[in-house]
């Protein structure tokens, strides 16, 4: 009786792994590419982020930083249930030495951190924007689709905290 339920619990498992890899074959190579991209942006700035919350000197782009962290290990999550769903394989790690966001970042401290951290942020959010609403707006698989419409509000709150960290008037 064991040996038979262990035999069709190892079937459940192959056939559910098959059908992971038959939808990640179906999914449209846009869609895997989209995948992989989200997967490095989010690792990227979530690692800026962290670094934002050690070498900021300014409490609201320690906050940003802490923010940004949050929601891009999350949603790097998120993306990561969905890879594993659809049998798409997405980067694991970044090589932060080699990342020139990171490298540009990781010397500076105190005030010169605080405006290149806010600069860096409104552009990357703004070019991740346009990489999420292209897939939320063109990409075929339904799943991949609600995933970048579900993080663009994240993404837009995040760019208004990086113009907000740049205004006279927040500095601290």
């Amino acid at each position: 009786m064991c040996n038979r339920s262990v035999f069709v619990g190892g079937c459940c498992v192959a056939l559910l792994a098959a059908g992971g890899v038959l939808q990640a074959a179906s999914m449209s190579g846009a869609d895997k590419a989209f995948m992989n991209a989200a997967a490095r942006i989010e690792m990227t700035e979530a690692h800026q982020g962290q670094m934002a919350q050690n070498q900021a000197s300014r409490a609201d782009v320690k906050d940003l930083g802490k923010s940004i962290a949050q929601d891009y290990r999350q949603s790097y999550d998120q993306l990561f249930g969905l890879a594993a769903k659809t049998g798409v394989t997405i980067p694991r790690g970044i090589d932060a030495a080699r990342n020139p966001a990171i490298a540009h970042l990781k010397s500076m401290q105190d005030v010169r951190f605080d405006q290149s951290y806010a600069k860096d942020e409104i552009a990357a959010n703004r070019r991740a924007i346009a990489v999420f609403k292209r897939e939320a707006d063109h990409g075929q698989d339904t799943d991949v689709k609600a995933y970048a419409s579900h993080m663009l509000p994240v993404m837009q709150r995040d760019l208004q905290r990086a113009q907000a960290c740049l205004k006279p008037s927040k500095r601290a």
